[in-house]
Formats: structure tokens, sequence, C-alpha cells
């Protein structure tokens, strides 16, 4: 079925939907992985973007039950050179169409991705449609230029759960809290996580480092989180402008001058502004899994996995320590600050998908809040 791709400023593209008749759109971007794509479409951060992935043959290993990292699918289309109907792998539970079509997400084949990753990195991210209807070239870009833009929009919101959880090891589970009190369980030190739009992964390294975690909304208040008594405080990564989210930098701010604060890609990103930063829309992104990072205070490089749209201006941040830097295009990866205990890193330490080399983070985590909390 002939399926066409509408960039907003007039680009236009034609491949064949893998996934049957269908509309869609969103901010169309790029990632440079050559794997991990059930990770990719599972991470919250993509919703509002439809994904082109730049390697050219995907779903040969199909899709499990075990590799993903989060309930549901959430980019708002996949797009790929050529899509693979019968995988190969003893894990796979099902192909990449089925899984797509399952979730009610477009899948379309066929496009040039190299012209469409170039067309991407020279003229930046694009709002854009896809759409299988009769529909001319000139009306889908019409529609795709209707579309809001990224910047402005509070996508976060849109991705956080509606309730407290707690973390069971496998996946989430509905958490006791009375009266705004929660009864922790275990006897690690107490972090409540912020979930924006949290990969499990993240849940997962967080729980091997011995915390004890309790996910709360990303509208909860300073005052609610300080009633749960928590040892710490973690940002998650998620989608969309952290300028946007209502209410959550002051929430923050007020935090982390009570307790150690840490955060991952838009929690990185919140952190920035809530220590009186900016942040600013990148041109195309960074998305992929294999970006060199470098790690200022050792002098190791790192191979990290990336996802986000937004970064923090180093130039606006006072009092802090810049510990990483993109070696791709000098933007900031991490800080620290330097009077308080507050750390924080761009990229995704967690990988699924991607390499491990970033690992330590949670680890320098758990430290500072040994050395602040004494626990």
């Amino acid at each position: 079925m002939k399926a066409f791709l509408a960039l907003e400023d007039g680009t236009f593209f034609e491949g064949l939907s893998f996934t049957g008749k269908g509309n869609a759109q969103g901010e169309a971007i790029f990632n440079t992985g050559m794997s991990g794509y059930q990770e990719v479409l599972t991470d919250p951060s993509y919703a509002g973007q439809m994904v082109c992935m730049t390697y050219p043959l995907i779903g040969n290993y199909g899709v499990n039950l075990d590799d993903v990292e989060s309930s549901r699918v959430w980019v708002e289309a996949f797009i790929v050179k050529e899509c693979c109907k019968a995988p190969s792998n003893w894990r796979a539970n099902k192909s990449l169409p089925d899984y797509l079509a399952e979730h009610g997400v477009m899948g379309i084949e066929g496009i040039d991705t190299r012209a469409l990753t170039r067309h991407l990195r020279i003229h930046g991210a694009q709002r854009a449609v896809i759409s299988t209807d009769d529909a001319t070239p000139a009306e889908l870009v019409e529609r795709a230029r209707a579309i809001p833009s990224m910047e402005g929009q509070d996508l976060a919101s849109r991705v956080s759960p509606a309730e407290p959880y707690v973390w069971t090891g496998t996946q989430p589970a509905p958490a006791a809290i009375t009266d705004g009190r929660h009864q922790w369980r275990g006897t690690g030190p107490k972090v409540v996580v912020y979930d924006f739009g949290i990969k499990w992964n993240i849940l997962r390294l967080l729980a091997e480092q011995g915390f004890d975690i309790l996910a709360v909304p990303a509208g909860t208040s300073a005052a609610q989180v300080k009633a749960l008594a928590p040892d710490a405080v973690f940002l998650s990564n998620g989608p969309g402008d952290p300028a946007a989210i209502e209410g959550v930098v002051e929430a923050v701010a007020e935090l982390a001058e009570r307790y150690p604060t840490a955060g991952i890609c838009l929690g990185h990103q919140i952190l920035g502004l809530a220590l009186g930063g900016r942040t600013y829309k990148l041109k195309f992104g960074h998305h992929g899994l294999n970006h060199p990072v470098k790690d200022l205070t050792t002098g190791r490089i790192e191979i990290s996995s990336q996802n986000h749209g937004f970064c923090v201006d180093i130039a606006s941040l006072k009092d802090v320590e810049i510990t990483h830097v993109n070696l791709n295009d000098q933007t900031l990866e991490g800080f620290h600050h330097t009077k308080k205990p507050i750390l924080a890193i761009q990229h995704h330490p967690e990988a699924s998908p991607g390499p491990h080399d970033s690992r330590y983070f949670f680890h320098r985590f758990r430290e500072m809040v040994r050395q602040h909390a004494g626990i």
C-alpha cells in the first residue's frame, strides 16, 4: 500500500506502508543505531516523534516481550528503508509489522532513508505527516505545517503516570500512599523518582544500587515529595520541551536545596533550568547508540546512547563544574554542582539499547547520597 511522507518545508517522499492504512504526524528525526529498534519504539522520550532508522534493514530479529523499555510503543510512526517481515531469532515472539500494528503505530518502508536523513541533517528536524490517503502532496505539506512545534510542548505530562508506583524488579506496581505518606519497604536509601517518561532499565539499575524506589507523576509538588520523606530525588528522561512542563522547574529548585538530586536527559535539562540556566532546541537532535562523549573528570572517552532534542546552554550555568562534553558538537553532556549534591548527564547511562560505558553514573549517584545523606 502506498504511503507518503511530507515535511513542512515541502519535501515529499513516497514509500509503502507495512502496517496497513493510516495517518500519522509528528516531528521527523533520525536515529543512527544499527539495532535496538524495540527499545527505541518503547522509549517514552520518542513521544511526538516519527523515527527514521539510518541502518537499512530493520526487523530481522523480530520483537520479544523482554526487551521493552515501557508498557507500550510511543513513537508516532516508524520509517525504515526495508522491513524484515520474517524474523529469525530464537527470542522473537512476533514480527515488527505485527508488533506495530498491534499498537496502532504506522510503519513505512521503501523511503530513501539516506536522503531523508541527509535532508534532516542539513535543514533540521521537521514537522511531518505520513498518510495512505489520496491527499495531494500540497495538502499533506499543509497538514505538516499545522502541527504544533516541539518547542513549547509539554509532552512529559502526557507520558507520565497518573499515580505513584513502586518498582517490583520487572514492572511497576501501585504504591500504597495514605494521607500523602508512603510506607517504604526496602532497607536502602529512599529515592523519589520523577517519571517524565522513564525507561525501565533506569529503574533496574537504580534498584541494583540498592535504592528503595517510589516513582511519582510529573506534576508532583515539592511539598508532596517532602511529605514522602525521601533521602534523595531522581529526575528521569522524557520527551518534549523541558521549559514547558508546568511547575516542575520550581519544584525541583526547591527540592535540590534539601536533597541529593540527579537527572538523566530531560532530568538533566530540568536541573539546568532549576539552577537558573537556559535550554535551547538542537537543530536535528542527538539520537543513536554511537555518540562520543568525554568525561572531563577522568579524561575517558565514552561511546554513549543518546536521545534528546533540547540541550542546556553551558554559558548559562553558574556554580557548576562541567563533567561531560559531546565530542561531535561540544554541547553539554553532564555537570555537577560545586556547592550542592547535584549531578546530571544528558546521555543515557542505562543504555538499552547501546553501550554500557556510562553505567558508572548510577554508582556516582549512590556514593553522593551516601556522603550527603549518611546512608
